[in-house]
């Protein structure tokens, strides 16, 4: 057992966290955590069944008596984000998570903590395993892929699942149901790779922003927090009367997280250095005076590398559309909720610079509740991105989930957490993709609702989870369970 979560509570729970967080599981990359949860289900003498995809559903039967309660199906994905900070030595393919305990937060060690969904997934298990509770017919869905394009639900089979009741658990507030979510695609903007030798007189060296606390693409769009990208953008254009040229750009890895570190290898003039450092520190100070409260471990630097090689550049034109396209392209909050108060309803995410062997790319999520809303943000990504000269192509994406609130899970919730803790929890939408969308979309009438103990910071490695509303929000799931019985 971890020394982080020896002795928390409930301890099922927190065996089976710590279990699975030796077990790598990048999305897309889940056959090792799927074949541990059905040789658990199989060691417990469950039924259990799997599909090509690699979701899995495992079945356990009623507590004796309650044979007759409505089936619930408690849902959860198996995959994880997998990000680090650039000095934190970790390789995804096979090592564990290394857990760390700070008073009432347990950590990780430089990466993410995979608490989305990890919680949800060690929850299942011990559901699965305790033999006290009481509850009817019980479904466990696990499915895979979720933080990449939630292809393990949207491959989910007409017959995979029995019940019409879910209870998902992937929300990260205790205290708070969500009975709704936004839908969401990635536009890619991508530019043909043109080089050109650097000028003669050029030496290399690197700009770099880190620092920034990055996050939740969706849930923390709001903040205000620095996107990385966008800093790097500003950064270029105040060297441009110095005369950089671009040679390499990287910044952000996953559509779904606000880019924490982005960097740009440049040829520069000898003779301008100094000038192009100094130019680099002013926009550092006004870029840290923009967001002193959120960002106050922001970098921003001009480094010369020692004996680097000019190499080739971006061709002027290029450089010039991509640049263009950085600035231009939007980020963050588009429109509020006029229905539910500080409910983000349209926002879009500059994700992903990178570079390849033919081509530039520039990476961005955008999210909606409202279809129509979804669909102009996209168009306008694509209008950017088309008079910068990029082709542009949009993902088909995901659907959003509509509020029910005659659910008759909702109802059962609502009831018991107001018996548990003498107050009734609050009733949200969330600006992120759940699978309630696609699983709603599969079956149709499913009854659902999304819980979840508190998270803070996920798909970044200051990802967190509060060791006190766990206990919380296990009591009032096996609750829900024993009241629908």
């Amino acid at each position: 057992m971890s020394n982080a979560i020896e002795g928390l509570q409930p301890a099922g729970v927190w065996k089976y966290f710590a279990e699975i967080s030796k077990i790598p599981r990048c999305s897309k990359h889940e056959d090792r955590i799927t074949k541990y949860v059905v040789d658990t289900a199989k060691r417990m003498k469950l039924q259990v069944s799997t599909d090509k995809f690699g979701n899995v559903v495992v079945r356990k039967p009623a507590t004796a008596g309650k044979e007759g309660a409505t089936p619930i199906v408690l849902q959860g994905h198996l995959d994880m984000v997998c990000e680090k900070n650039k000095n934190t030595v970790h390789d995804f393919t096979k090592d564990p998570i290394r857990l760390v305990r700070k008073g009432n937060e347990l950590r990780a060690d430089g990466t993410t903590l995979g608490a989305d969904n990890g919680i949800a997934v060690a929850t299942n298990l011990a559901i699965m395993e305790d033999s006290s509770l009481q509850h009817g017919p019980l479904e466990f869905l696990f499915t895979v892929d979720e933080e990449t394009g939630l292809t393990g639900a949207n491959n989910l089979g007409p017959d995979f699942l029995k019940g019409r009741t879910l209870i998902n658990l992937d929300s990260e507030e205790e205290g708070a149901l969500y009975v709704g979510c936004s839908g969401g695609r990635n536009s890619v903007a991508s530019w043909t790779l043109a080089r050109e030798a650097a000028p003669a007189t050029a030496v290399q060296g690197t700009v770099r922003v880190k620092g920034l606390r990055g996050g939740h693409s969706g849930l923390e769009i709001h903040t205000g927090r620095g996107n990385a990208i966008k800093i790097l953008g500003r950064a270029l254009q105040a060297l441009q009367s110095a005369g950089v040229r671009i040679v390499s750009l990287e910044g952000g890895n996953k559509t779904n997280a606000i880019p924490r570190e982005a960097e740009a290898t440049v040829a520069l003039s000898k003779t301008k250095w100094p000038a192009a450092v100094a130019a680099v520190g002013q926009l550092e100070a006004v870029i840290r005076a923009e967001c002193a409260t959120v960002e106050p471990d922001l970098s921003v630097t001009l480094e010369e590398a020692k004996g680097g090689r000019r190499g080739k550049v971006l061709t002027r034109a290029l450089h010039r559309k991509v640049l263009a396209a950085i600035a231009a392209m939007p980020h963050g909050v588009i429109k509020m909720s006029a229905d539910i108060p500080g409910l983000v309803e349209t926002s879009t995410n500059v994700a992903v610079v990178r570079m390849t062997p033919k081509a530039v790319e520039l990476l961005t999520s955008q999210r909606s509740s409202v279809a129509s809303e979804l669909d102009d943000i996209c168009d306008s990504v694509r209008a950017v991105a088309e008079l910068a000269g990029a082709r542009a192509t949009t993902t088909d994406g995901y659907p959003g989930w509509k509020p029910n609130l005659d659910s008759p899970i909702l109802k059962t919730a609502i009831a018991t957490y107001k018996r548990l803790h003498g107050k009734e929890p609050e009733v949200k939408a969330i600006h992120a993709g759940l699978e309630c969308g696609i699983i709603g979309e599969k079956y149709p009438g499913m009854d659902m609702v999304s819980m979840g103990p508190t998270l803070q910071d996920v798909h970044s490695p200051d990802e967190r989870i509060y060791i006190d509303t766990v206990g919380k929000y296990w009591d009032f799931l096996v609750a829900i369970l024993k009241n629908v019985a």
